[in-house]
């Protein structure tokens, strides 16, 4: 018989050998700089807006989805070239970037962020009067 510590140590083991077998892809992203901020597209094929998240926690961006490979009724998969569905893609921001600004659009499976400079921090022209 098995004491409760033993078995809690056995089933957190468990959880983190099933974590490490679980294959995430690297989703690619093009990283935009201006004058006014930064823009990310992430590709993200199969993945819909509701089977993304797209989390901050600290300095942290986070991307995660779930690709949903529909199969037509009636047909099963004999192969398949992917072998998984999960995307985890991790930043870490600038202090110059405004978190609570950023914008996310879902378009045709590509991700686009668009990371704001701070207002203080963008250039500026500075007028010149005439004396």
């Amino acid at each position: 018989m098995t004491d409760s510590k033993s078995m809690k140590k056995s089933e957190s083991g468990e959880l983190q050998r099933q974590a490490e077998k679980e294959v995430v892809m690297r989703p690619a992203v093009d990283i935009y700089e201006d004058a006014t901020g930064i823009t990310l597209k992430a590709d993200l094929p199969g993945v819909s807006h509701d089977r993304l998240d797209v989390q901050i926690e600290g300095n942290n961006l986070s991307i995660e989805g779930q690709a949903a490979i529909d199969m037509p009724e009636g047909m099963e998969a004999l192969y398949a070239d992917v072998k998984a569905t999960r995307f985890r893609r991790s930043f870490t921001l600038s202090n110059e970037l405004e978190a609570d600004k950023i914008s996310a659009e879902m378009n045709n499976g590509e991700l686009t962020l668009r990371l704001p400079r701070r207002a203080e921090l963008q250039p500026r022209k500075i007028e010149i009067r005439a004396s």
